[in-house]
Protein backbone atom coordinates (compact mmCIF):
# COMPACT_ATOMS: atom_id res chain seq x y z
CA UNK A 1 0.00 0.00 0.00
CA UNK A 2 1.43 3.71 -0.75
CA UNK A 3 2.11 5.85 2.29
CA UNK A 4 -0.09 8.90 2.11
CA UNK A 5 2.71 12.08 1.98
CA UNK A 6 2.94 13.89 5.12
CA UNK A 7 1.72 17.39 4.70
CA UNK A 8 3.88 20.08 5.26
CA UNK A 9 4.70 21.62 8.86
CA UNK A 10 3.77 25.27 9.09
CA UNK A 11 6.44 27.74 8.60
CA UNK A 12 7.34 30.19 11.90
CA UNK A 13 8.00 33.27 12.70
CA UNK A 14 11.41 33.16 15.63
CA UNK A 15 11.09 35.64 18.34
CA UNK A 16 11.44 39.13 17.75
CA UNK A 17 14.72 40.59 18.06
CA UNK A 18 14.73 43.38 19.96
CA UNK A 19 17.70 45.61 21.21
CA UNK A 20 17.59 47.97 24.77
CA UNK A 21 16.60 51.22 24.24
CA UNK A 22 14.18 50.00 21.56
CA UNK A 23 10.79 52.14 21.13
CA UNK A 24 7.84 50.92 23.11
CA UNK A 25 5.52 50.37 19.33
CA UNK A 26 6.55 48.46 16.68
CA UNK A 27 6.09 51.11 13.72
CA UNK A 28 8.34 48.76 11.31
CA UNK A 29 9.33 44.83 11.07
CA UNK A 30 12.28 43.16 9.00
CA UNK A 31 11.89 40.12 7.98
CA UNK A 32 14.99 37.72 7.70
CA UNK A 33 14.93 35.26 4.90
CA UNK A 34 18.07 32.11 5.36
CA UNK A 35 19.28 30.52 2.56
CA UNK A 36 18.63 26.97 1.38
CA UNK A 37 18.78 24.66 -1.36
CA UNK A 38 17.33 24.27 -4.69
CA UNK A 39 15.53 20.96 -3.77
CA UNK A 40 14.68 19.67 -0.61
CA UNK A 41 11.30 18.46 1.19
CA UNK A 42 13.67 17.88 4.77
CA UNK A 43 13.35 20.31 7.36
CA UNK A 44 15.93 23.32 7.60
CA UNK A 45 18.72 22.99 10.31
CA UNK A 46 18.96 25.20 13.08
CA UNK A 47 21.94 26.46 11.84
CA UNK A 48 20.56 28.01 9.28
CA UNK A 49 18.55 29.99 11.86
CA UNK A 50 21.41 30.68 13.82
CA UNK A 51 23.56 32.46 11.29
CA UNK A 52 20.93 35.01 10.88
CA UNK A 53 20.83 35.90 14.32
CA UNK A 54 23.70 38.52 14.11
CA UNK A 55 22.59 39.87 11.06
CA UNK A 56 19.31 40.77 12.62
CA UNK A 57 20.70 41.75 15.82
CA UNK A 58 22.53 44.01 13.91
CA UNK A 59 19.83 45.53 12.06
CA UNK A 60 17.54 45.95 15.25
CA UNK A 61 20.23 48.10 16.99
CA UNK A 62 20.38 50.50 13.86
CA UNK A 63 16.64 50.79 14.24
CA UNK A 64 16.02 50.41 17.48
CA UNK A 65 14.99 54.23 18.18
CA UNK A 66 12.57 53.68 15.26
CA UNK A 67 10.30 51.28 16.70
CA UNK A 68 12.24 48.03 14.46
CA UNK A 69 11.75 44.48 15.06
CA UNK A 70 13.03 42.06 13.35
CA UNK A 71 12.12 37.85 12.70
CA UNK A 72 13.63 35.48 11.03
CA UNK A 73 11.40 33.21 9.21
CA UNK A 74 11.59 29.57 9.90
CA UNK A 75 10.81 27.99 6.54
CA UNK A 76 8.75 24.58 6.21
CA UNK A 77 11.24 23.25 4.11
CA UNK A 78 14.84 23.83 3.47
CA UNK A 79 14.12 23.40 -0.78
CA UNK A 80 13.02 26.01 -3.01
CA UNK A 81 11.31 23.06 -4.96
CA UNK A 82 8.91 23.35 -7.84
CA UNK A 83 6.51 25.40 -5.46
CA UNK A 84 9.09 28.16 -4.62
CA UNK A 85 7.83 27.07 -1.03
CA UNK A 86 10.30 30.03 0.69
CA UNK A 87 8.22 32.49 -1.29
CA UNK A 88 4.95 31.17 0.18
CA UNK A 89 6.28 31.41 3.88
CA UNK A 90 7.95 34.96 3.26
CA UNK A 91 3.88 35.89 2.20
CA UNK A 92 2.82 33.93 4.88
CA UNK A 93 5.38 35.68 7.26
CA UNK A 94 4.06 38.96 6.24
CA UNK A 95 0.80 38.20 6.88
CA UNK A 96 1.80 37.32 10.63
CA UNK A 97 3.17 40.78 10.96
CA UNK A 98 0.06 42.29 9.89
CA UNK A 99 -1.97 40.00 12.29
CA UNK A 100 0.95 40.84 15.10
CA UNK A 101 1.86 44.48 14.85
CA UNK A 102 -1.42 46.06 12.27
CA UNK A 103 -0.77 48.23 9.38
CA UNK A 104 3.33 48.39 9.71
CA UNK A 105 5.28 48.37 7.20
CA UNK A 106 7.53 45.48 5.99
CA UNK A 107 10.95 45.05 4.29
CA UNK A 108 11.96 41.55 3.58
CA UNK A 109 15.66 40.80 3.97
CA UNK A 110 16.92 37.99 2.05
CA UNK A 111 20.00 35.98 1.30
CA UNK A 112 20.65 33.49 -1.42
CA UNK A 113 17.53 31.79 -2.04
CA UNK A 114 16.29 33.56 0.58
CA UNK A 115 17.26 36.63 -1.45
CA UNK A 116 15.01 34.57 -4.37
CA UNK A 117 12.24 34.33 -1.56
CA UNK A 118 12.17 38.22 -0.54
CA UNK A 119 11.86 39.03 -4.56
CA UNK A 120 9.25 36.63 -4.96
CA UNK A 121 7.48 37.81 -1.61
CA UNK A 122 7.28 41.35 -2.76
CA UNK A 123 3.79 41.81 -4.20
CA UNK A 124 2.37 41.19 -0.78
CA UNK A 125 0.68 44.88 0.23
CA UNK A 126 2.11 44.76 3.54
CA UNK A 127 5.90 44.93 2.20
CA UNK A 128 7.11 48.41 0.90
CA UNK A 129 10.92 47.04 0.39
CA UNK A 130 13.29 44.33 -0.15
CA UNK A 131 16.50 43.94 0.07
CA UNK A 132 18.31 40.57 -1.72
CA UNK A 133 21.70 39.95 -0.63
CA UNK A 134 23.50 37.47 -3.50
CA UNK A 135 20.44 36.29 -5.01
CA UNK A 136 19.76 32.58 -6.07
CA UNK A 137 18.59 32.96 -9.84
CA UNK A 138 17.49 30.45 -12.62
CA UNK A 139 20.10 30.40 -15.27
CA UNK A 140 18.69 28.95 -18.13
CA UNK A 141 19.22 25.48 -17.62
CA UNK A 142 16.30 24.90 -15.19
CA UNK A 143 13.13 24.35 -16.28
CA UNK A 144 11.67 27.61 -15.40
CA UNK A 145 8.27 28.06 -17.68
CA UNK A 146 8.61 32.05 -17.74
CA UNK A 147 11.25 35.12 -16.60
CA UNK A 148 11.46 35.34 -12.64
CA UNK A 149 8.91 38.10 -12.43
CA UNK A 150 9.31 41.62 -11.50
CA UNK A 151 6.27 43.44 -12.36
CA UNK A 152 4.91 43.40 -8.85
CA UNK A 153 8.35 44.64 -7.58
CA UNK A 154 6.64 48.50 -8.26
CA UNK A 155 5.90 50.76 -5.53
CA UNK A 156 8.66 48.72 -3.29
CA UNK A 157 12.18 50.48 -2.66
CA UNK A 158 14.51 47.18 -4.02
CA UNK A 159 18.36 46.75 -3.33
CA UNK A 160 20.38 43.76 -4.59
CA UNK A 161 23.78 42.91 -3.32
CA UNK A 162 26.07 40.70 -4.64
CA UNK A 163 30.12 39.97 -4.20
CA UNK A 164 31.70 39.77 -7.99
CA UNK A 165 33.35 36.77 -6.74
CA UNK A 166 30.50 34.59 -6.06
CA UNK A 167 30.96 31.08 -7.02
CA UNK A 168 27.79 29.75 -5.73
CA UNK A 169 25.44 32.48 -7.47
CA UNK A 170 26.33 34.33 -10.63
CA UNK A 171 26.29 37.63 -9.94
CA UNK A 172 25.61 38.55 -13.71
CA UNK A 173 21.84 37.37 -13.08
CA UNK A 174 21.20 39.34 -10.47
CA UNK A 175 22.42 42.33 -12.84
CA UNK A 176 20.10 41.14 -15.85
CA UNK A 177 17.05 40.76 -12.86
CA UNK A 178 18.28 43.94 -11.75
CA UNK A 179 17.83 45.45 -15.33
CA UNK A 180 14.12 44.16 -15.88
CA UNK A 181 13.08 45.04 -12.63
CA UNK A 182 14.39 48.83 -13.22
CA UNK A 183 12.12 49.37 -16.27
CA UNK A 184 9.33 48.23 -14.00
CA UNK A 185 10.19 50.35 -10.97
CA UNK A 186 12.78 53.26 -11.00
CA UNK A 187 12.85 52.58 -7.31
CA UNK A 188 15.93 49.86 -7.88
CA UNK A 189 19.35 50.03 -7.38
CA UNK A 190 22.24 47.34 -6.93
CA UNK A 191 25.78 47.23 -5.42
CA UNK A 192 28.66 45.21 -6.38
CA UNK A 193 31.19 44.18 -3.56
CA UNK A 194 34.05 43.93 -5.47
CA UNK A 195 36.03 40.32 -4.50
CA UNK A 196 33.45 38.93 -1.95
CA UNK A 197 31.96 35.68 -2.46
CA UNK A 198 28.64 34.17 -1.73
CA UNK A 199 28.41 35.14 2.00
CA UNK A 200 29.75 38.42 2.21
CA UNK A 201 32.06 38.02 5.05
CA UNK A 202 35.20 39.84 3.54
CA UNK A 203 33.14 43.02 3.79
CA UNK A 204 30.99 42.01 6.30
CA UNK A 205 30.79 45.56 8.14
CA UNK A 206 30.24 47.07 4.97
CA UNK A 207 27.32 45.05 3.92
CA UNK A 208 25.88 45.09 7.14
CA UNK A 209 26.17 49.31 7.14
CA UNK A 210 24.63 49.19 3.68
CA UNK A 211 21.89 47.32 4.94
CA UNK A 212 20.56 49.29 7.91
CA UNK A 213 21.31 52.77 5.91
CA UNK A 214 18.59 51.21 3.33
CA UNK A 215 16.23 49.52 5.93
CA UNK A 216 15.69 52.79 8.54
CA UNK A 217 15.64 54.76 4.94
CA UNK A 218 12.80 52.68 3.21
CA UNK A 219 10.56 51.64 6.54
CA UNK A 220 11.05 55.36 8.73
CA UNK A 221 11.74 57.81 5.89
CA UNK A 222 15.26 58.33 7.01
CA UNK A 223 17.44 59.90 4.47
CA UNK A 224 19.48 57.69 2.54
CA UNK A 225 23.71 58.04 2.55
CA UNK A 226 24.62 59.37 -0.28
CA UNK A 227 26.12 56.61 -2.15
CA UNK A 228 22.99 54.78 -2.07
CA UNK A 229 20.41 57.56 -2.89
CA UNK A 230 23.17 57.96 -5.81
CA UNK A 231 22.24 54.19 -6.62
CA UNK A 232 18.30 54.95 -7.12
CA UNK A 233 19.41 58.22 -8.95
CA UNK A 234 21.32 56.87 -11.65
CA UNK A 235 20.53 55.20 -15.01
CA UNK A 236 21.18 51.71 -15.77
CA UNK A 237 24.17 50.25 -15.60
CA UNK A 238 25.97 52.61 -13.46
CA UNK A 239 23.09 52.23 -10.69
CA UNK A 240 22.62 48.80 -10.92
CA UNK A 241 26.48 48.48 -10.36
CA UNK A 242 27.37 50.76 -7.70
CA UNK A 243 30.32 49.84 -5.88
CA UNK A 244 30.09 49.07 -2.31
CA UNK A 245 33.16 51.31 -1.21
CA UNK A 246 35.58 50.17 1.68
CA UNK A 247 34.29 51.77 5.11
CA UNK A 248 30.76 52.41 4.40
CA UNK A 249 29.59 53.33 6.94
CA UNK A 250 32.37 54.30 8.88
CA UNK A 251 31.28 58.06 8.12
CA UNK A 252 28.56 58.32 6.54
CA UNK A 253 27.61 61.92 5.02
CA UNK A 254 23.98 62.59 3.89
Amino acid sequence: MAQRALPLPAARLGRAVLTAGAAPEVSGVVLLLPDGESDSRRRPSALSYAVRLPFARSLARAGQEDGLAVHVVRYRTRGWNADADPAADARWAADEVVRRYGDVPVCLVGHGMGGRAALRGAGHTAVSSVLSMAPWLPDGTEPEPEPEPVKHLAGRRVLIVHGTNDARTDPELSYRLAERAKKANRDTCRFEVHSDGHALRQHRAEVAALASDFVRGSLFGRPYARPVADAFAAPPPLGLRMPLAAGFGRSLRH
